[in-house]
């Protein structure tokens, strides 16, 4: 991992690629919500009907993992790029909601 590792590097790459290429109308909220649901299905397709174990197995499988890699970029960068042409900080957003969360599901005593 280099160390421009950071949402916003990421964020920025994206800029600059879908610029060069003209893409920024297509871009738009409902079309990146759509191609961002598109890959969590093809990420979901790579898991669908096999067991834990089998999961586990693929992606002990280099070239299985390298696929399932794959999807979960895809899924990563439609959610970066939606995030940012909607003005979302997905950092704020999300420790936000795990804050939220604290809240409403507090630890129980028996939990390990």
């Amino acid at each position: 991992m280099n160390d421009d590792a950071t949402i916003e590097s990421v964020r920025d790459r994206l800029r600059d690629f879908a610029s060069v290429r003209s893409w920024g109308q297509f871009h738009t909220p409902k079309n990146l919500a759509m191609a961002l649901g598109g890959e969590v299905g093809e990420l979901l397709a790579e898991m669908q009907w096999l067991t834990d174990g089998q999961v586990h197995e693929k992606l002990a499988d280099p070239e299985s993992r390298n696929g399932i890699e794959e999807e979960f970029a895809d899924v990563f960068l439609y959610l970066v790029q939606l995030a940012d042409i909607c003005g979302v900080d997905l950092i704020q957003a999300g420790h936000a909601k795990i804050t939220r969360n604290d809240g409403r599901f507090p630890p129980s005593s028996d939990a390990s």
